[in-house]
C-alpha cells in the first residue's frame, strides 16, 4: 500500500508540469518505493570529466577492444552500468554486463547477438551516436550542448560496433519494424518489445524494451530473464506485474523459474513521462 501511495504523489508531482520530451538527462533504475532516492532514476555522468569527479574507472579505451566502440567506464566494478564516452569525453552510450548464469542464461540464441561476451562477462549495448564516430572524431561541445544524451539511439546486435541498429526516434515510424506495442505506464513510457509472441520460446526472448513519450524515444531499458543480485541498480519485477508492460505476455515466462532483472535507462526525466 505504501508504494501505490508513493508512486502517486511521484506521479501527481510530475503530473503538475508538461514538456516535450528532450535528451537532456541519463537516469537509470525506476524505484517505486521512492522516486527520488538515491537509488531511483540516479543520474549519470555524462561526460569523462564528471565520471573522474565522480569516482567512475576506465575498463576500456577506444582502441583496446574492436568489439565496443568508446571509453568504457564502471563506478567501484559494478558492470550493472557501463558508460561508454566518445574520444572528446562526451556520453556516447551504455552497457550492461554480468558473468554466465546458472540457468545457462542468456541462450545460444542470443549470443552475439545482442549480447556480447568479453572478459567473462556477457554485455548488451546501446550507442546514443553513430558508433562510426565514437572514436573518430567524437561529438564536439556545441553538439554536446545542442543534442544532450546523443542525437539517436544504436542498438548493437552483433559483435562489432559496426552491427549496430537504428531505432525510430518517432514512434509512428516503428510500424514498418517487428517492435510490438506493449503498455503504457507513467514515469516508464510507452514500451515497446521485440517480435513479442505469446507463443514464443524464452530462449529468443528480447533482452531490450523501448519507451516513448508523447510520441519521441525518450527511454528504453533491459529485461533479463536470469536473477542478477550483484547490483542495487537492477530491478525486479514480479510475475503478477508482466501484465502492465507486455502484450501479449509470453507463455514461456510464466513457467521460467529462474527470476528476471530489468533496468530502466531514461534519456529525459522520467517524472513528465505520462498515458
Amino acid at each position: 500500500m505504501l508504494r501505490v501511495v508513493l508512486l502517486t504523489f511521484c506521479v501527481g508531482v510530475a503530473a503538475g508540469f508538461w514538456g516535450t520530451p528532450d535528451w537532456n538527462h541519463l537516469k537509470v533504475t525506476w524505484d517505486a518505493a521512492d522516486c527520488y532516492s538515491s537509488r531511483g532514476f540516479a543520474d549519470m555522468p555524462r561526460t569523462e570529466k564528471d565520471a573522474w569527479r565522480e569516482g567512475w574507472t576506465m575498463i576500456s579505451d577506444c582502441d583496446d577492444t574492436p568489439k565496443f566502440a568508446g571509453k568504457r567506464y564502471v563506478k567501484d566494478g559494478d558492470t550493472a552500468v557501463v558508460l561508454i564516452y566518445d574520444v572528446n569525453g562526451y556520453i556516447a552510450g551504455i552497457q550492461a554486463g554480468f558473468p554466465p548464469q546458472p540457468n545457462n542464461y542468456p541462450s545460444p540464441t542470443l549470443q552475439n547477438h545482442p549480447f556480447v561476451e568479453d572478459d567473462g562477462k556477457q554485455y548488451i549495448t546501446v550507442y546514443f551516436t553513430n558508433p562510426s564516430g565514437i572514436c573518430s572524431g567524437g561529438r564536439t561541445s556545441d553538439m554536446f550542448e545542442s543534442e544532450g544524451t546523443g542525437s539517436d539511439m544504436y542498438i548493437q546486435n552483433g559483435t562489432r560496433p559496426s552491427d549496430s541498429t537504428k531505432v525510430p526516434k518517432l514512434e509512428r515510424n516503428i510500424g514498418s519494424t517487428l517492435w510490438t506495442k506493449g503498455h503504457c505506464f507513467r514515469t516508464m513510457g510507452q514500451h515497446y518489445w521485440y517480435n513479442l509472441r505469446k507463443d514464443q520460446s524464452c530462449d529468443e526472448f528480447f533482452p531490450m524494451f523501448l519507451l516513448y513519450n508523447q510520441g519521441i524515444l525518450d527511454g528504453f531499458g533491459w529485461a533479463f530473464l536470469a536473477n542478477l543480485t550483484t547490483s542495487t541498480r537492477y530491478e525486479h519485477p514480479r510475475m503478477t506485474a508482466f501484465g502492465y508492460f507486455l502484450d501479449p505476455v509470453p507463455d514461456c515466462l510464466y513457467t521460467q523459474t529462474s527470476g528476471t532483472t530489468t533496468m530502466h535507462i531514461y534519456m529525459s526525466d522520467p517524472n513528465y513521462s505520462f498515458c
